[in-house]
């Protein structure tokens, strides 16, 4: 029971003076909220509610219906993705990786293309840093500390020295396809095609399962187009840059 102090003597106070926020406070809750009245659907109104489960990762554009495309890279387990593309796009998708708390480690055979984006991205945080081929050492990643691994080593990357960990992915560029293409395209969980030439293209439709119509759209595809793609599902993505994105990468460009 609270008490007040009168007199040098003690006294309990009335029950409407000890109502106060430390008793309005439920346990694990907090304070009590406004109180309203409760909103009820019928069930011919639930369709109207759209709760997007499972929509959560990177934006890398907008689908042909012009809904927003989102790449799921971190994950509770590995998670590889091939790009056969331009360092453009593989540049955007590193910068909104870090733009979501995650660091990006970049292993690349060109780092002057990388530097920059690297000096800029997390306002001196770094949040994104460049190594050399062989130099990449072990990351750390969790479920709190993701990490995005970017491997730009050209047509014929060889096998990465790091070790498979929880929440820690990673996106091997391919420029244009070589010799191992295809062990490096059946490996991946996911693999994102830009434009590329006609024989190309019939690779890739071999080792994706690509329907006729879509190996003939691949070498016709816009600079800032690309297809996403694993053996059952397909998507094309349209991929525009924001203010600040374009300031630094300027426009959607397929050859570096």
């Amino acid at each position: 029971m609270a008490y007040q102090t009168y007199s040098g003597h003690s006294r309990p106070q009335p029950a409407d003076e000890r109502v106060g926020p430390l008793e309005r406070i439920r346990a694990g809750f907090g304070l009590r909220g406004p109180r309203r009245e409760q909103h009820v659907l019928g069930p011919e109104e639930l369709g109207a509610l759209c709760v997007p489960v499972g929509d959560d990762g990177v934006v890398i554009g907008e689908d042909a219906q012009r809904q927003t495309a989102v790449l799921g890279l971190f994950r509770p387990s590995t998670y590889d993705v091939v790009l056969v593309g331009g360092v453009w796009t593989a540049q955007l998708i590193a910068l909104r990786a870090a733009a979501t708390g995650a660091r990006v480690a970049v292993e690349t055979a060109r780092p002057q293309l990388w530097a920059p984006l690297a000096q800029a991205a997390g306002g001196g945080q770094p949040c994104v840093t460049v190594h050399p081929i062989g130099r990449l050492g072990a990351q750390g990643a969790s479920v709190s500390a993701p990490v995005l691994v970017v491997r730009d080593l050209g047509p014929r990357p060889p096998r990465s020295r790091l070790s498979a960990t929880p929440w820690q992915s990673t996106l091997t560029l391919l420029p244009f396809l070589g010799p191992n293409a295809a062990r490096v395209l059946n490996a991946a969980d996911l693999v994102g095609v830009q434009r590329v030439s006609p024989q190309e293209a019939e690779l890739i439709g071999r080792v994706l399962s690509l329907g006729g119509p879509e190996v003939a759209a691949l070498p016709t595809l816009g600079d800032d187009h690309t297809l996403w793609a694993t053996r059952i599902h397909r998507q094309y993505v349209r991929t525009e840059p924001g203010g600040a994105e374009y300031q630094l990468l300027g426009p959607a460009r397929r050859v570096d």
